[in-house]
């Protein structure tokens, strides 16, 4: 059984001092003699005493722990920016406490909330994808508690930013699929309000438009999970305007896209091409082996940390933002 941890009152009567005493010995305040100092930091050693953090922070006006609030820990682009940013904080001696929205705008509120609790110093937030409203971090940075936030943004905030190119990169993969034979390529996207999804159906739209290829609505679609592509393409596969080519804004999608392929018989790439985004463990894992947009996840994560430390510890009132560079991944599911 594991013995409780002990308190700055218990050596105080240990060692029949005051508890300020000790505060102050643990501190070494020059105002306690040399002696009694090393009498009670021995005594701590000893005993195996660790600071109450939270009780620190309660005194302070601001603690040493950043919150960082992920989607989906699951998605390897998520849990990737998230090993940056713990890396990073480990070599600066910050603390992260880390929350899952799951993709939930009223988890996500929970979480700003316990934030604010906890009195972080400073928060790293991707947008669940239901989120359309900014009041609870408008809340944080009525607190004075800065923010940066990374992958899918608010842009409706005065706040700090990291993200990839989803234009480019975007543009990059549609531009290859027709350079190597496509000539109907559909879309499949997330909630159109996102700012990933605009930026990537953008440089999707851009790309088509400078090879003179018509783009209709039904080219477009909202599927942005492997359960839906699975659910929805087969019919598209097998309908008189079939495509010969899907760019889907994620691995998980894109993989959903292949499986449905097979289901129906289509022959990949020869007969359809498919392009995702990430670059995680799913894009290697597929046969064939996913065509994709390389992220750059970790990245990510430490430039959102540098900056909001940056801030921090600086005080720059100045934005500071970042766009990371992606690159095609040519694998087997396109030519």
């Amino acid at each position: 059984m594991n013995k409780p941890q002990i308190t700055i009152k218990d050596i105080a009567r240990a060692l029949n001092v005051s508890p300020s005493t000790v505060s102050r010995a643990l501190k070494d305040n020059p105002d306690i003699s040399q002696e009694t100092r090393n009498l009670i930091h021995a005594y701590a050693r000893e005993h195996n005493y660790k600071p109450n953090v939270l009780a620190v922070n309660l005194r302070a006006s601001r603690s040493n722990t950043i919150g960082v609030i992920v989607p989906q820990l699951v998605h390897h682009f998520f849990s990737c920016v998230l090993s940056g940013i713990e890396k990073a904080a480990a070599e600066a001696g910050y603390n992260i406490l880390v929350a899952q929205s799951n993709e939930s705008y009223e988890q996500e509120v929970k979480i700003v909330h316990s934030f604010l609790a906890a009195r972080v110093c400073g928060v790293i937030a991707s947008l669940a994808k239901d989120t359309s409203q900014y009041d609870h971090y408008q809340d944080l940075l009525n607190n004075n508690i800065p923010i940066v936030f990374y992958d899918r943004i608010c842009t409706g905030l005065k706040t700090e930013r990291v993200v990839v190119d989803d234009y480019a990169g975007s543009f990059a993969a549609v531009e290859y699929m027709i350079q190597t034979g496509c000539k109907r390529i559909l879309f499949y996207g997330a909630a159109p309000h996102l700012e990933i999804t605009k930026n990537r159906r953008n440089g999707y739209l851009d790309a088509m438009k400078k090879y003179k290829i018509p783009v209709d609505d039904s080219m477009i679609m909202l599927c942005d999970t492997r359960e839906r592509a699975i659910s929805i393409t087969p019919d598209i596969l097998e309908g008189s305007e079939h495509p010969d080519g899907f760019f889907a804004i994620n691995d998980e999608t894109a993989s959903g896209i292949l499986y449905a392929c097979k289901l129906v018989g289509k022959k990949v790439p020869d007969e359809v091409s498919i392009c995702g985004f990430t670059d995680g463990a799913i894009a290697q894992s597929t046969d064939p082996k996913l065509t994709t947009v390389e992220q750059h996840g970790e990245e990510v994560g430490k430039s959102a940390f540098s900056i909001l430390t940056g801030k921090l510890e600086g005080g720059d009132d100045k934005s500071s933002n970042k766009i990371v560079r992606t690159n095609l991944v040519v694998r087997g599911t396109t030519k």
